[in-house]
């Protein structure tokens, strides 16, 4: 199936007015020229969003450093948040849904107030410029007020999934060092209530500040505290003004060891995010945009901030996108782009619970997180009365997309019709030559791309021993093929990261965690996409180590260590036995060969 936009979609959409101003009628040479002319695009691009800045940059983009080292608005004081509030006060701000409550709204002047007295709240906690919360909550309210008021107020945010263990959120505080933890007692999804506040808990965590779902205290530790004796009754707040450069949230991704990469994104980083916004996924003022996602993913913050600076409205709905609820939720909160993961599309077509409801309204979809299937894809298009997916691929360390979709362009199921506007890249073969199908290599530099890394060395991680070629390279990791019709499919990860429900995690940290199975002598994880596409599959070989018992369910021992040790999200499909793991002559696992033996 295919989706052809109609003139007056073009006409009216961001890339169309942006291409009119310029005098453009052809798409291509539009990305091309925003690609050749990177300053006066990126220029362009920050007075469309009407980013706000206490003192003006003195350049668009310095590389004195290096393309590696770019620094864009460089010589600007601002703080990212004050682009958030550009709206009418009485604008929705979030259009939100508890578990088993109504739909309710709170407009921008109310959000902004909310954000002003928890920003007012630090200080008395000791928590001051330039020292670092961490936030381990679901998508709600004040998950995004709490997020958007440290950043306010010149602190930095390390954020953090809800559904991880306790291992892997200690881990995250070992990293950063927080000095105060915004965490819940449990999370409600229907009938299932989840404890939070007692596995954050186990991480060690130095101070928590705890929000009670139900308003019946829980019982907490002495040092901690309950959020309404955190919050501040000041609604007045000036925001901190600071450099381009400094951090403001510290977001986590797994690289090919266990420990994960501590990725800074500075106060440029949202721009990205909201230029991705604006360009690829059409948003416009008064839009509502709906992510089922966490401030732990990328797409969390993403939507917080393509939203807002977009002037549209943020739809949150805290329980399960997998019930019919949902739906409802979509309908009746008129949600005009909505996000998603290929999954979560696969459990809707095999459940049917989303086909009774009317999404009339929705004006495009996104996809992002792991590779979609066709006609998973065509039956999304269909349950908007034929919309567009808007396939968008990127990562953490890019703040956005650098591959996508857009509303001028032809849609096709599961296709990406282009490279994201303002940035490129080329995909090399095994040789090291330019390809229509290999490894994903970015070309610095972006906005959004990082250029430093907590815990890791940036150079190295993203640019040691790169291809040489015509101009500076940066490893991304991903594989893509050009279509004959010159679209683009991601066909996974060629490192040993993989991308499962959405989630990147490494081989690495799951095989450690499976290394401590009594019957496993060692073992390798691989991803496996299927045949026709879609999400993949992990699929775990191992050799044996004959100290197991003979009649324990093996799979089942796998399944259960990784879901308390790492993720309830992560599912084995498969556990191999094998007598030896494929090994180069520098020992590393051949996951290409185990992926071949598999597919044999």
């Amino acid at each position: 199936m295919t989706w052809s936009p109609s003139k007056e979609i073009i006409n009216n959409s961001n890339i169309g007015k942006m291409m009119q101003k310029h005098s453009f009628t052809n798409y291509d040479d539009f990305w091309k020229w925003t690609v050749e002319n990177k300053t006066t695009f990126w220029e362009d691009t920050v007075s469309n969003l009407n980013i706000v800045q206490f003192k003006k940059y003195n350049q668009i983009l310095n590389t004195d450093a290096g393309v590696e080292n770019a620094k864009w608005l460089y010589g600007a004081k601002l703080n990212i948040v004050d682009s958030c509030f550009q709206n009418d006060d009485d604008a929705t701000a979030i259009i939100f849904q508890k578990t088993n409550k109504e739909i309710q709204k709170i407009s921008q002047k109310e959000l902004l107030e909310f954000v002003n007295k928890i920003a007012n709240s630090f200080q008395s906690f000791n928590v001051n410029i330039g020292d670092t919360i961490a936030i381990d909550l679901p998508m709600t309210i004040e998950a995004v007020a709490i997020y958007l008021a440290a950043i306010k107020a010149g602190i930095k945010v390390a954020t953090i999934v809800d559904s991880f263990s306790a291992k892997e959120i200690a881990v995250r505080f070992n990293i950063t060092k927080p000095k105060l933890v915004f965490t819940q007692d449990v999370i409600k999804r229907g009938a299932k209530t989840i404890p939070l506040y007692t596995k954050v808990l186990e991480a060690n965590p130095e101070k928590v500040v705890v929000i009670s779902i139900d308003n019946i205290k829980p019982s907490i530790r002495k040092k901690d505290v309950f959020w309404k004796d955190f919050l501040s009754n000041n609604s007045e707040f000036e925001s901190i003004k600071q450099s381009p450069e400094e951090v403001a949230t510290i977001l986590f991704s797994s690289g090919t060891t266990g420990e994960p990469k501590a990725i800074p994104w500075n106060h440029t980083t949202p721009i990205k995010s909201a230029s991705d916004g604006y360009y690829h996924h059409n948003i416009q003022q008064n839009d509502v945009v709906c992510w089922p996602t966490n401030l732990g993913w990328m797409m969390g913050p993403w939507l917080v901030f393509a939203a807002l600076i977009n002037k549209a409205t943020i739809a949150l709905y805290y329980d399960s996108p997998l019930e019919t609820g949902f739906g409802k939720y979509v309908q009746d909160a008129k949600v005009t782009m909505l996000g998603i993961v290929p999954s979560i599309v696969k459990q809707w077509k095999s459940n049917k619970n989303m086909e009774s409801f009317n999404w009339n309204a929705i004006k495009c979809f996104s996809s992002t997180g792991e590779v979609s299937n066709a006609t998973e894809m065509k039956y999304l298009i269909e349950l908007a009365n034929n919309k567009p997916v808007i396939e968008y691929c990127g990562g953490t360390e890019i703040g956005g997309g650098y591959i996508t979709s857009t509303v001028v362009q032809k849609n096709i199921a599961s296709n990406f019709s282009t490279k994201a506007l303002g940035g490129d890249f080329v995909m090399l073969d095994e040789n090291e030559e330019e390809s229509t199908k290999g490894e994903v290599f970015m070309i610095p530099p972006v906005m959004g791309l990082s250029t430093s890394l907590l815990n890791k060395d940036h150079h190295k991680v993203y640019y040691n021993n790169t291809p040489k070629f015509k101009v500076k390279l940066r490893r991304h990791g991903d594989e893509v093929v050009q279509l004959k019709n010159n679209y683009y499919k991601v066909l996974g990860r060629v490192d040993d990261a993989m991308n499962l429900g959405g989630i990147k995690v490494s081989a690495t940290q799951i095989e450690e965690i499976l290394q401590e199975l009594i019957f496993v002598k060692e073992c390798a994880a691989i991803a496996v996409s299927p045949k026709d596409g879609g999400p993949s599959k992990l699929i775990v070989f191992y050799v044996d180590s004959n100290l197991d018992d003979a009649t324990s369910d093996k799979l089942q021992e796998a399944k259960q260590i990784i879901r308390k040790e790492l993720n309830p999200l992560f599912k084995v499909s498969e556990l191999l036995e094998i007598d030896v793991l494929p090994r180069t002559a520098s020992n590393k696992v051949m996951r290409r060969k185990l992926r071949d033996i598999y597919n044999q």
